[in-house]
């Protein structure tokens, strides 16, 4: 192959490639799907009986009965769940903007393969952070200091010697008859334990039979225990506070700066309870059916090797129910299916207290509420995050909702007519709007469908390229336009070529010279 040929072959190769290119990403040729699908597969959680666990229980607050179980009165070990506990006695006994600092004690009770919040010695540090601290990381560290803080709460307000009695109903007294030390010792060496004693007394005052603590953390001891039924009514308690609520609801929280990390953002954390970001797993059953869980507000995990896995959550129904369901002792080798074991029960139960009172009072369902992780057909409408104490306003409501009272008084002013029945009447005001309401409903996808697809040039339009050319007219053009330079400059190199090429065959031999050298 000569040197013009060759140049041909490579010349023409790379305009062919550049117009190739050029149609392949500037129009939807050869069927090209500029939109692919990459949704979430549709998932199944497992059923009840394949949930492996110790024990749960689903606790209906509002009707004030467990509505699902299995062995809930049995004894289990809570692990982390414990910080529930030591939440809600940290925001009855202290100001959340008060502060409060580190002491080698509260470093030194904790094991060294604990979570942490990453509190050093001395640091000062707003109740708030270490409620943050506590519930999202799982801080012992955390834990120890707000349990410390607690104590002299109940020292500095209500002494032994006082009249005036804490949010459990004693005062410090109680403490120093159940160690059996004075009120300093306490100060000085007892101040976990003493804090040990209020989460007992606590236990007992909202009714728990089977609970023990001996610690602020969970970190596991034989004495350390409870049910799932007791942890429901702990987790119940808790949610009666605003700011517990926000805390267990918060995906992430990031630090503000303190004495000993100068810069905000120090650290950031990240909530372990992984429904809290996608509770639309909760919103059907493995069979389908709509749960009518309108709001998963939040929830406490917790494990140890001892105590194995499990959560405590707080979520609300479509019929205005608050539930609380504990999941405890899923054994170690399936920590992977926390969520999803948890995610089960939480729907069945559910969709058990939808059946016992099936009253819409709330709107949506966690299905609205996704913000990742949803197929096309599950996208959210609109952020359906209602819990009991909140105001909703007219604004909020989606377009469209009528309330179950609006919607049945409506009905009731509807005269008694049968569509079906010949010559049955029609009220004026509901002849006169359906056109009207036709002619708006129409959609542009319809008047697409109405292209006569019997002519070539019907054909055409009706292409997925012509449907892109017709909404992407510019970059059609710019197509268009690319194509037609590219064959006109591949036109003029061709007929150069061959003219080139034609040149030297008529070339002559030249004479010889007789001055070849060998």
């Amino acid at each position: 192959m000569n040197n013009s040929l060759r140049r041909f072959w490579s010349r023409g190769a790379a305009l062919l490639l550049a117009m190739i290119m050029s149609i392949a990403f500037l129009s939807p040729v050869a069927g090209r799907n500029l939109s692919a699908t990459v949704d979430q597969p549709v998932l199944t959680l497992p059923t009840l009986d394949e949930v492996n666990c110790a024990a749960y229980c689903v606790f209906d607050k509002t009707a004030d009965q467990i509505i699902m179980g299995k062995t809930p009165h049995n004894r289990v070990y809570p692990a982390s769940m414990t910080k529930i506990m030591t939440a809600q006695l940290a925001l009855d006994y202290l100001d959340t903007d008060a502060y409060l600092t580190v002491s080698q004690n509260a470093l030194d009770n904790i094991s060294s393969d604990s979570t942490i919040m990453g509190v050093t010695l001395g640091e000062e540090f707003k109740v708030s952070e270490l409620l943050y601290g506590l519930m999202l990381p799982s801080g012992n560290d955390a834990a120890n200091v707000l349990a410390e803080g607690v104590v002299d709460a109940m020292l500095d307000n209500y002494p032994a010697d006082g009249t005036e009695v804490g949010p459990d109903g004693v005062n410090s007294q109680y403490l120093v008859d159940a160690l059996g030390v004075s009120e300093q010792e306490i100060r000085d060496s007892f101040k976990l334990s003493a804090f040990a004693e209020l989460m007992n007394l606590r236990a007992s005052n909202i009714g728990c039979t089977g609970t023990h603590f001996v610690n602020a953390h969970g970190l596991h001891s034989d004495e350390h225990y409870t049910t799932a039924s007791d942890l429901t009514k702990i987790m119940a308690k808790a949610c009666e506070n605003p700011d517990f609520c926000t805390v267990i609801s918060s995906p992430t929280h990031i630090f503000q700066g303190t004495n000993n990390h100068p810069n905000d953002a120090w650290s950031i954390v990240r909530n372990s309870n992984n429904i809290l970001s996608d509770p639309w797993l909760c919103a059907t059953t493995p069979e389908g059916e709509d749960t009518h869980i309108t709001a998963f507000v939040g929830g406490k995990t917790g494990t140890t090797s001892i105590a194995g896995t499990g959560m405590t959550t707080y979520s609300v129904n479509e019929n205005g129910h608050e539930l609380f369901v504990a999941v405890c002792g899923i054994p170690s080798e399936e920590y992977s299916n926390q969520t999803i074991y948890v995610a089960s029960v939480v729907a069945y139960g559910h969709l058990t207290c939808w059946n016992n009172d099936p009253t819409s009072v709330l709107p949506g369902t966690t299905g609205d509420y996704r913000r990742s992780n949803s197929t096309t057909a599950e996208l959210p409408q609109y952020d359906p995050l209602i819990v009991p104490f909140d105001t909703v306003d007219a604004d909020y409501m989606p377009e469209g909702y009528v309330p179950p009272s609006e919607t049945l008084e409506q009905e009731d002013d509807l005269p008694d007519t049968d569509p079906d029945q010949e010559g049955a009447e029609v009220p004026e005001e509901i002849r006169s709007e359906e056109p009207a309401d036709d002619a708006e409903n129409k959609s542009s996808a319809e008047e697409e469908d109405e292209i006569d697809t019997s002519t070539l040039k019907g054909k055409i339009l009706a292409s997925s390229l012509g449907k892109f050319v017709k909404k992407n007219p510019f970059i059609s053009g710019v197509a268009v336009g690319l194509m037609i330079l590219i064959l006109v400059l591949l036109t003029i190199l061709i007929v150069r070529i061959v003219k080139n090429s034609n040149k030297k065959k008529r070339r002559k031999a030249r004479p010889y010279s007789g001055n070849i050298s060998f």
